[in-house]
């Protein structure tokens, strides 16, 4: 909730000092748009189009998927979010991994994706996926509902990425985990592609997501080679120290 700063004139210094504490809250609250146009593209997306852009050898999260679901080590049971789903990709491969007594939770901004992910888990008799239809400024996850995050050359469309790491936040279980998978993105290393359409690269991702309440935990080197593979917990008492 925003603050009526009406209500805090003529306030004592004490008072003016408590509510530094609210900081983080209160910036999140009134954050701006850090790419304004970001995600035009999925206002109304051609499905068929993407489904051949994002599941095609040529990109490397595809071609390495067996890897990564191999790093992921997701256990049969789990309750996991697919936040940036898409067309799906990893979302029925999540589905099948977390087994019957699992869930995963599809989220994505385009209801079109959504529909697509309804229509293909019903043809490959997915039960257990339920699609979310999330907001530029939240994943729209319910509170404490999953054990595990996965954000896959995503990040980078977060218009609001504060706000939206808020709400992935208050999504995860304690000790939940956080997995982001985005573009290597280094002047004169990375593609004049990346570097126009990625805003920040590893070290900007890992200060604002530690900033958000998170911990990182680990990194997979050396499993892609155009983009990064971090690993972070969800802090208890929102301890964002990074430690």
């Amino acid at each position: 909730m925003l603050l009526d700063q009406r209500k805090w004139a003529g306030m004592s210094l004490v008072f003016g000092v408590l509510s530094m504490t609210m900081v983080p809250a209160s910036l999140s609250a009134q954050e701006k748009s850090v790419k304004p146009g970001i995600n035009d593209q999925f206002r109304k997306p051609d499905v068929a189009k993407f489904v051949e852009r994002f599941e095609g050898e040529s990109r490397e999260v595809f071609d390495k998927r067996e890897k990564v679901m191999e790093a992921l080590a997701i256990r049969p049971g789990l309750a996991v979010a697919d936040v940036g789903a898409g067309t799906g990709l990893y979302t029925r491969l999540f589905a099948r991994a977390v087994g019957e007594k699992g869930r995963v939770l599809a989220v994505d901004i385009a209801s079109e994706f959504l529909d697509h992910i309804n229509k293909t888990a019903k043809d490959q008799k997915l039960g257990n996926i339920t699609t979310v239809l999330g907001k530029d400024v939240s994943t729209e996850l319910p509170p404490a509902s999953v054990d595990l995050v996965y954000v896959c050359d995503t990040y980078h469309h977060f218009e609001y990425p504060a706000r939206v790491l808020e709400s992935i936040h208050k999504g995860l279980k304690d000790g939940g985990k956080l997995v982001v998978i985005d573009f290597i993105r280094e002047p004169g290393v990375s593609s004049d592609w990346v570097m126009g359409h990625v805003r920040a690269g590893q070290a900007i991702v890992e200060k604002e997501i530690t900033q958000a309440g998170f911990r990182k935990v680990d990194e997979k080197k050396g499993l892609m080679k155009e983009n990064y593979f971090l690993v972070f917990e969800k802090a208890s008492n929102r301890d964002n120290s990074g430690k």
